[in-house]
């Protein structure tokens, strides 16, 4: 039997396989394609205080090895999310992170202490790291000082498990992540989308309406890889891995690069039932190999 049990700040998963925010709406999406329970947790799609309608169409599009998308956090608001999501997706068997966002940092500090109420969801996702949104978002996660106030404000209200999601648009991602463990963060996931583009040369106009939008999908994963290798050796809290990730193999790399869980997102989009194939996939690796407890593998690169 493979141990495939991990816990982060007190809180257990069965297993280190998530979903990532933003690629299957609440929970309830997938629910025609496996057993939520099966996985570790599930990332709720990106919440705010207010309804939001998001960015205008075009906000999605095709690129070699990935996908380009702009929605720009739409949904319905933390209201809609108490009484209409929360009902349905907390008779789930298994872990419920509820990733918010803001325009501004007060956004945050009260999306926090509401759902901080919730006893059903035991995490949140503060996601400082969006680069579709034109206030709050990627604002916070690429400024030092802006990236602190934000993490030390929820920190202050938020008793429960915080998970902070780093942004790959800056220059050195290792420093956030420092920033995060400093101000009481008790896990980080990386990485959000990257920030790119994309043109019709027919029509001679962008792909999106917005210009530029977030980058997903296997083209990211070597950048995500590195960057997880960083961060996992220069912090102590538990690091949540995702980017590009579309097979066990992936997750496996992610693992040794020091990740001690994972997400899956984009890979969803092509097989909906992707986070149980990958993590089938992984649990018959790592039996194939005798290996018992795939906590052996985080960051062994490091060992060699």
């Amino acid at each position: 039997m493979v141990n495939l049990g991990l816990n982060i700040a007190g809180l257990h998963f069965k297993n280190p396989v998530m979903t990532a925010s933003g690629t299957c709406g609440f929970g309830p999406e997938l629910e025609d394609f496996f057993d939520l329970g099966r996985i570790g947790a599930i990332v709720v799609k990106g919440t705010t205080l207010e309804p939001r309608e998001g960015n205008p169409y075009p906000r999605m599009a095709e690129t070699p090895s990935g996908m380009l998308n702009s929605v720009g956090l739409q949904n319905k608001g933390i209201e809609y999310f108490e009484s209409s999501i929360y009902p349905k997706i907390s008779k789930y068997d298994t872990q419920i992170i509820v990733n918010i966002n803001g325009s501004y940092l007060g956004d945050y500090v009260k999306l926090a202490e509401r759902l901080s109420t919730l006893e059903k969801i035991p995490a949140i996702e503060l996601n400082i790291s969006c680069p579709n949104v034109k206030m709050g978002g990627m604002a916070f996660g690429t400024n030092p000082v802006s990236a602190r106030e934000v993490i030390k404000a929820v920190r202050k209200v938020y008793p429960k498990v915080l998970i902070v999601k780093l942004s790959p648009n800056v220059t050195n991602i290792v420093e956030f992540a420092r920033i995060s463990e400093e101000e009481g963060a008790d896990s980080v996931s990386l990485v959000n989308t990257l920030l790119g583009m994309a043109i019709d040369i027919n029509t001679m106009k962008p792909k999106l309406s917005t210009v530029t939008g977030g980058l997903s999908g296997p083209a990211i994963k070597p950048v995500a890889l590195r960057m997880v290798w960083q961060v996992a050796k220069a912090v102590k809290i538990p690091v949540i891995g995702m980017g590009g990730i579309m097979n066990a193999s992936d997750v496996i790399e992610f693992f040794m690069a020091g990740a001690a869980a994972v997400q899956i997102g984009t890979a969803t989009f092509i097989e909906p039932d992707a986070p149980v194939r990958i993590l089938d996939g992984v649990e018959k690796f790592l039996t194939e190999r005798g290996i018992s407890d795939y906590r052996s593998l985080i960051g062994c690169i490091n060992n060699k």
